[in-house]
């Protein structure tokens, strides 16, 4: 077991598809249908690097059987765990050869049919190509809470992404590359490329509904995604509540010497109990939420400090 470090030393392909997999095994004989005829039409080289990350399903089986059948040019990377989406994906950048890298889910609710458009996007000269799903194909309330969480995301990283849930992108070798050389443990990969991206580009994509199969990101799991993505990618989060306590406590000493006043002035009083509980309580809540923004600081940073392996793979199939 070990985690790849460096891209394998073979002709490269001119461009390399990186998919997750994690319990996809009704998914992935649509996908095969679609995405191998896709890529045997473009006019360029290519290879597509799937990752198993720990499926307990048949998808290891299928994706075997997809290997055998298309030697050289489809690899499997199979993890000994569940590593999550992100780590997969960066798994598979450290194997992929390509001078293009395509990024997609394994779910088909983003057409593989859309890869030649990002590819032309990036002939034009752009070295991050984003997607922004244009028909999305999502209950009403994920797409609102998505289009709210995009917008506060924004403003907090100082970022300038429209769909950061949209996993079909394509980057340069030089941005991958950069990608790999970042050893932090927890990443969110469209925001990170962002960073490094000098001509980044969006186009508009299909998207449409997931029809075998459930999604793996629960509300829990984008919820604690989005904390991630915002106390990995800025401060702003810790900042704002260290301007919050400065204003509490301003208010406070204000409301102090208000009382202060009140009891000199019209002298003790038994009113007005309930609304220093509700205070009280308000407070308590506001001191709570604050204690968890700087947990999520210490907590990355507990993580960084035990230099565990990000992810640890099996064995990659394709290679022999």
């Amino acid at each position: 077991m070990r985690e790849v470090t460096t891209p394998l030393e073979k002709t490269a392909p001119e461009v390399s598809v990186v998919i997750p997999v994690y319990n996809e095994e009704e998914s992935l004989p649509g996908l095969f249908e679609r995405l191998l005829p896709v890529m045997e039409g473009l006019d360029r080289s290519w290879e597509v690097v799937f990752v198993n990350d720990g499926s307990r399903d048949r998808s290891l089986a299928l994706l075997l059987d997809c290997v055998d059948k298309h030697p050289g040019a489809v690899r499997v990377v199979d993890f000994n765990g569940n590593f999550g989406q992100h780590m997969a994906i960066m798994a598979g950048f450290s194997v992929s050869r390509g001078n293009a890298i395509v990024t997609m889910d394994a779910d088909l609710q983003n057409p593989p049919e859309e890869i030649p458009r990002l590819l032309e996007e990036m002939d034009r000269g752009h070295d991050v190509v984003g997607t922004i799903r244009s028909t999305r194909k999502d209950p009403f309330f994920r797409k609102f809470a998505s289009k709210v969480v995009n917008r506060i995301t924004n403003r907090i990283t100082g970022l300038n992404l429209h769909d950061y849930g949209c996993m079909l992108r394509a980057y340069s070798r030089r941005v991958v590359d950069l990608i790999n050389s970042c050893p932090e443990s927890t990443t969110f990969i469209p925001a990170l490329a962002q960073k490094f991206a000098l001509n980044p580009s969006e186009i508009e994509v299909g998207h449409s509904e997931r029809e075998l199969g459930t999604s793996k990101y629960s509300l829990f799991r984008l919820i604690r995604l989005n904390f991630d993505l915002m106390t990995g990618f800025s401060l702003v989060p810790l900042q704002a509540v260290t301007m919050l306590g400065l204003v509490i406590a301003g208010l406070s000493f204000v409301f102090s010497i208000y009382m202060l006043l009140r009891r000199i002035l019209v002298g003790p009083e038994a009113e007005g109990l309930f609304t220093l509980m509700t205070i009280n309580f308000f407070l308590m809540g506001v001191t709570m939420f604050c204690v968890g923004i700087a947990g999520e600081y210490i907590g990355r940073i507990f993580q960084e400090i035990r230099k565990r392996p990000r992810y640890l793979v099996d064995r990659i199939y394709g290679d022999e």
